[in-house]
């Protein structure tokens, strides 16, 4: 039986997660962890008698859990990986916000601890294969920019997946200047640039989670794009990294690289 924590346990992900947790055979929920979560009100959240409650990182004991789920906030998910790292737990990550030192950093350390784990922007298969459509895309169209909405509560702008698209749109797009001309009246009108890919984020109530990604050329436009309109969606994918956490040998980045 595979022992699983859950960071941000009391959150809407969090929940998803320990519903998912307990409906699998050979998985149980060990522990969670949240700043308000206690052994009086565990209860509220789907958590067992025999489930340990943590609210602090340094209360949390060693051996307790096998796999480390995250879905927490972009201010803690550093530490959180880092601590399971150090502690000997696979972490499966969905929280955003890491830069890409810190994820270097931890893949680093994941490597020389010789434990295996997943950090995913997404774990919807919809925002996987939209990166993958729209980096082959990119190859022929190099005028692009994305467009992503999120729900009013998201701390993090712009959203792991869309900075991920555009990471992977800019591996592959040829050379490509922007108009030295351009002016904004209006500043951050044209939103945040990464090497050149403009990258617009949409914080409104009713929405969960979407993208689209905009290619010009001349005479025609492509849009590609995905809607998660319920939290359930993402369960698919942590589904699949908690079959497959065991087979990795170090932290990998992008829930389509262990499909």
């Amino acid at each position: 039986m595979k022992k699983v924590l859950i960071a941000g346990v009391t959150g809407a992900m969090g929940q998803k997660a320990v519903s998912l947790v307990n409906s699998m055979d050979n998985f149980e929920v060990s522990a969670g962890l949240a700043p308000h979560l206690t052994a009086e009100n565990k209860m509220d959240y789907q958590l067992g008698p025999a489930v340990k409650t943590y609210q602090h990182l340094d209360e949390i004991e060693n051996g307790i859990a096998d796999i480390w789920i995250d879905f927490t906030l972009p201010n803690a998910v550093y530490s959180d990986v880092k601590f399971a790292i150090d502690h000997g737990m696979k972490p499966i990550v969905g929280t955003t916000g890491l830069t890409d030192d810190q994820q270097a950093e931890l893949v680093q350390l994941s490597r020389e601890k010789h434990v295996g784990g997943l950090i995913a922007p997404n774990f919807g298969m919809s925002a996987v294969l939209l990166m993958k459509f729209a980096q082959e895309a990119a190859k022929y169209f190099p005028d692009v920019e994305i467009i992503e909405m999120h729900h009013g509560d998201k701390k993090d702008a712009p959203s792991g997946t869309a900075l991920s698209t555009a990471k992977m749109i800019d591996q592959v797009r040829k050379p490509h200047e922007t108009n030295p001309e351009e002016t904004e009246s209006l500043a951050g009108a044209r939103g945040g640039d990464y090497h050149g890919i403009k990258i617009h984020a949409v914080r409104l109530p009713g929405y969960i989670a979407h993208e689209q990604v905009l290619f010009g050329g001349d005479g025609e436009a492509l849009t590609i794009r995905q809607d998660s309109f319920d939290r359930q969606s993402f369960m698919n994918g942590v589904k699949v990294a908690l079959k497959k956490v065991d087979q990795l040998s170090e932290l990998v980045i992008g829930l389509e690289n262990i499909l």
